[in-house]
Formats: structure tokens, sequence, C-alpha cells
């Protein structure tokens, strides 16, 4: 005969569903954000130069507004992910440790060998760190192979 789960069992096997299900939203959150830095906010601050623009021929007001733009979407990316990655440490009960840059700390010698090993790279770091290869990588292999040299202009008048 089928012994019948308790009630705990059964509550334990669903805050783990739940709890896998936050992670793996979490997770694809940060990857839409991660990407949408080097896709989505340059095309948004193109579009909103272009509408700032109308029909006129292209000004300094413009790119302007498309330098502030974007620096304004960036920023805000950049902070969405920061929430989503403290939001995950909070929902894996990941203690919070300083994030410095290597640069930034102490010469001196420290009890314990760095951050890093101290407390390892979440997942959705990864998914950033992989976001930023697949950058670098899509501009190297367009401007390798697809983006062509402008042909040089000898006669600029009608020739």
């Amino acid at each position: 005969m089928r012994e019948l789960a308790s009630p705990i069992d059964e509550q334990q096997t669903q805050a783990t569903r739940t709890l896998a299900l936050k992670r793996a939203g979490m997770a694809a959150a940060t990857a839409f954000v991660a990407a949408n830095i080097w896709t989505g906010c340059p095309l948004l601050a193109l579009w909103i130069g272009s509408q700032a623009v109308g029909s006129q021929t292209l000004s300094m007001g413009a790119v302007g507004i498309v330098v502030v733009v974007l620096a304004v979407l960036v920023f805000a990316m950049a902070l969405l992910l920061t929430w989503l990655n403290n939001v995950y440490d909070a929902l894996t009960g990941r203690r919070r440790v300083e994030r410095r840059s290597a640069w930034l700390r102490s010469m001196r010698a420290e009890s314990e060998r760095h951050v890093s090993q101290r407390s390892g790279v979440t997942p959705l770091e990864r998914i950033v760190m992989v976001n930023v290869y697949v950058a670098v990588i899509t501009l190297v292999v367009w401007y390798v192979f697809f983006a062509s040299a402008p042909a040089p202009t000898l006669c600029t008048l009608h020739c």
C-alpha cells in the first residue's frame, strides 16, 4: 500500500517548487535586462532622438537628446540589475558581502582570500557575464565580417 505524504512534506515540496520558480523568474528577468542594455536602450534612445528631429536635418540637439536618453536608460537598467541581484541574494539566503572592485580594496593582507572566493558567483552574475561575452563577440564578428569600410571619395563635385 502507498503511504500518504504528510502535510509537512507537501508544504516543503510546494515551497521548493515556488523557490525554484522565483529563481527561474529572476534569472529570466536578469537575462532580459542585460540583453536590453546593449540592444533595447540604444534603439529606444535613437527612436526618441529621431522623434525630436522630426523631418528636419540632423542637429546637435538631437544628438544630445540621444546621448542623454541613452545614459539615463543604461543607468536605470544597471540599477535594475543591482536590485535583481539583491533580491536574488535575499531569496536564496546568500549573505551580503562587500562588493568592491579589486583596485579599490586595501593593499593590506586580508585574513580571508578574496571576496569572490568567499561568496562565489551567483547564476545572475553568470548570466550577465555571458551576455557581455555575446555582445563583444557579436560586435567583433560584425566589425570584421560585415562592416565594410567606406569607399574613398576622390571627386566631391559632379565627376
